[in-house]
């Protein structure tokens, strides 16, 4: 039995009896989209695949700091951070080649934390779909940084003079990633292993800056590979006395790392729903309504696709990044682009998210919102077919310019109350306004530069 034959707790037993494992890691993803996890006893490991396990609460009642909301209701103080309970998904099971022969489990929030869980939100949005007769398909491709030093050495420079894996913008350099062989090889052994395949990998155009392209998947499988990709090239980059950053802008002068997912839906016969032939570019109605919702519902969701302070640094004209809710097709200035292929490949490129978003709220937000499109035959606007940067747009098709004004449009918006819950509404727009609160009790570099002498 190999961890990807998992279907079933049997077989996961049968596993663990076969490599006679006596510890087994088990995770969940928080509301950032880090994992939190531990490692369990057989036994313990064993009861808990029939009953679940508590984790404590305290992963939805913290930031990435560890520092403990004030402004949240369903974690915190008043309800003692008593345990969530976690049931757990075998055929979720990975290998772990950088630890031997030991596995991961993922789990899943269930109870009264559920609504805040963020992989079983998006099963919740894909079971909706399926309701509707669509089965949704991903592909989420992400740009990061890799520092040829280690973290260590970063933090007692406070992040200052990073020393990228390579210098200058040198996109698809064939030369970087054939001298950078030991990050590059091993970050694509590293993906096959743990059955997350690589479509493509290469230089982008910035110094350090790669990009990885994962395989096109059912929805859910697709956003499981995004999270545990990002959570295992920090941990292998590490290993080699490097750092992984998914940061959305880590310097002025260079583009932010976007975070773009593709997405398409099937159809009950298996078709891709987006697909028709008779139709200028191949889109069909379906794909026409899903782009409607989505360009029209993306400044109320914004904040799931950018969801750190940072985030809204990337989103400036001119360096790849959208900077408003216009979509074109095979055009990318704008947030949505459409790519004209056949059955196999029609797809829309949501190009708003940033490699620093949780990959399971933005696609479940994105998928809501396109298809809340489709419910209610939303038409899009005349596609955009030059420099979406240039175009004066009206007010909604703006996007929020901070975390504080995306967290507010969430909080009033209709539809994302609908499809993501009231729970996770109020208490993921909290947490970004407890983010944003956190940025302004600080003194920032720039401001004592320009400040500090001369005022």
């Amino acid at each position: 039995m190999e961890p990807h034959n998992v279907k079933t707790a049997d077989d996961l037993r049968t596993l663990i009896q076969q490599r006679d494992l006596k510890q087994i890691k088990v995770g969940l993803y928080d509301l950032d989209g880090v994992m939190a996890g531990k490692y369990m006893s057989r036994e313990k490991f064993l009861s808990a695949l029939d009953g679940g396990f508590g984790f404590c609460d305290v992963v939805f009642g913290w930031d990435v700091g560890d520092k403990l909301y004030d402004n949240t209701k369903l974690t915190g103080w008043q309800k003692g951070y008593a345990d969530a309970q976690v049931r757990i998904i075998p055929e979720s099971c990975r290998e772990l080649p950088l630890e031997g022969n030991m596995i991961l489990l993922q789990g899943e929030v269930t109870g009264r934390l559920e609504g805040l869980c963020p992989r079983a939100l998006l099963r919740r949005v894909c079971e909706r779909a399926a309701g509707m007769g669509f089965d949704a398909m991903a592909g989420i491709e992400y740009e990061f940084l890799v520092a040829d030093e280690s973290n260590e050495s970063l933090l007692s420079r406070s992040y200052q003079d990073i020393k990228p894996l390579g210098r200058g913008a040198f996109g698809y350099s064939v030369l970087r990633n054939s001298v950078n062989t030991e990050f590059y090889h091993g970050l694509i052994q590293l993906c096959e292993a743990m059955n997350m395949p690589l479509e493509g990998f290469h230089e982008e155009t910035g110094p350090g800056q790669l990009e990885a392209a994962l395989g096109v998947e059912k929805a859910l499988l697709a956003a499981d590979n995004a999270a545990l990709f990002k959570t295992f090239a920090k941990v292998m980059a590490q290993k080699q006395g490097r750092t992984a950053s998914f940061m959305a802008k880590w310097h002025q002068d260079y583009s932010g790392q976007g975070g773009h997912i593709h997405i398409s839906l099937k159809n009950a016969a298996g078709n891709n729903a987006f697909f028709d032939p008779a139709q200028p570019g191949n889109i069909s109605r379906t794909m026409r309504h899903f782009i409607g919702g989505l360009q029209q519902l993306m400044p109320q969701i914004a904040c799931l696709a950018a969801p750190t302070i940072n985030s809204f640094r990337r989103l400036v004209p001119g360096y790849w990044a959208p900077t408003t809710a216009l979509w074109g097709i095979d055009n990318r200035t704008v947030s949505l682009r459409a790519i004209p292929g056949s059955n196999k490949s029609q797809r829309v490129e949501y190009r708003l998210p940033g490699a620093d978003c949780n990959p399971y709220l933005a696609l479940a937000s994105a998928l809501a919102a396109g298809l809340h499109g489709i419910e209610h035959e939303i038409e899009p606007d005349e596609a955009i077919s030059g420099n979406g940067y240039l175009l004066d747009v009206p007010p909604e098709r703006r996007l929020p310019r901070s975390l504080w004004e995306a967290a507010q449009t969430l909080k009033q918006s209709a539809v994302a109350r609908d499809w993501l819950g009231n729970d996770f509404v109020d208490h993921f727009a909290a947490t970004r306004e407890w983010e944003e609160r956190e940025f302004q009790r600080h003194v920032t570099d720039w401001e004592l530069n320009r400040y500090f002498e001369i005022i």
